[in-house]
This record gives structure tokens, sequence and C-alpha cells, in this order.
């Protein structure tokens, strides 16, 4: 178990290495896969930062809104960026970064106008 875990290191390290430094110009779709792929893990993670901070700065009222739209949104954005072909399933990991990065824009101008004139719930 140790020495398969061990190989498996040494194998994905180079490819790994090469990713990490060259997302500008990946040699083949997988390494650009890998960079897309770290890429929207960070924008989604900011996205889910940004809601975890508006959602508390909401009153209890406006939450159940909020959490709402955002999953009206997750839906629009899987339907949009994602589809099953047989027992397939395909992301469009471009569409789902921009349309993520779009969604944490309308998130982090809400947090700001929640902190500095106040918090419009038809906004949210």
């Amino acid at each position: 178990m140790k020495l398969s875990f061990a190989v498996g290191i040494i194998l994905l390290a180079p490819a790994l290495a090469f990713a990490q430094q060259n997302c500008d110009k990946p040699r083949n779709d997988f390494d650009g896969l890998y960079c897309l792929n770290k890429v929207y893990a960070q924008t989604d993670a900011e996205l889910n930062e940004a809601y975890k901070e508006l959602n508390t700065t909401l009153p209890d009222v406006d939450k159940n809104t909020l959490k709402s739209r955002q999953i009206d949104w997750i839906k629009k954005r899987n339907a949009s960026c994602s589809k099953k072909i047989d027992d397939a399933f395909y992301v469009n990991l471009s569409c789902a970064t921009k349309t993520t990065k779009e969604r944490l824009e309308v998130l982090q101008e809400r947090l700001r106008e929640c902190k500095s004139s106040g918090c419009l719930p038809s906004k949210l």
C-alpha cells in the first residue's frame, strides 16, 4: 500500500509541477484541464467565503431569500455548464468558472452595499 502510494506520488509529481508553473502554456488537454480546475476551485472557494460573509451580515428574515437565490443560481449554472450523456457527465469548466465569477461579483456587491448603506433584500 505504501509503495503504490509513493510510486503514484513520484509519477504524478512531474505533471503537477509542470501544470503549477505553466498554466499559461499547457502542453496538452490534461494540463489545461488541471489549470482550469485550479482556477475554478479558487473561484468557487472565494464564492463560498463571500456567501458566508454576506449571510452573517443579513437579518434572519433575509437569510432564507439569499439561500433560495443561491440554490436557484446553482441550478442555472449546472444547467448551463454541464450535461449528462448516457452514463457520462460533462462539465464545461470555462463556463462554470465564468458563471461563478459573475455570481461572486454579485455577492461582493451585495456585501459592500450591506456594509455601507444597509442591505436591500430585493437585490439579493
